[in-house]
């Protein structure tokens, strides 16, 4: 194989789900890791693949966030200034009071409890 060929590309919490169940209805029984992806999925999961691909879309364009970040906030969708420092406490840097604001602007657009 080549190299390019095994790269991995992260899914979104709500796409696991989807993948998850399209196996299910295949071969009816799923490995136990993927019992424990899917109810993980769809406990956890709190958007439609559609809504979260828009969230991932326009996080995107914020040039300051990694995609790893952006699906990481797709998947949480955070909804306080504290939640956001969670989710990069363990990165290089400190995101500023505006960017911070901007996420949740974005991820409130799409999510409201």
């Amino acid at each position: 194989m080549e190299e390019k060929d095994q790269q991995t590309k992260p899914v979104s919490l709500s796409e696991v789900k989807n993948i998850l169940k399209k196996v299910q209805k295949e071969r009816e029984d799923l490995l136990y890791e993927q019992r424990i992806a899917l109810e993980h999925s769809e406990i956890f999961s709190k958007l439609t693949v559609t809504k979260t691909n828009e969230l991932i879309k326009e996080l995107s364009e914020l040039d300051f966030l990694k995609e790893n970040q952006i699906f990481k906030i797709a998947d949480l969708l955070p909804q306080t200034e504290d939640d956001i420092k969670t989710i990069f406490a363990k990165e290089r840097g400190n995101l500023g009071e505006n960017e911070i604001k901007k996420i949740l602007e974005i991820v409130r657009k799409h999510y409201t409890r």
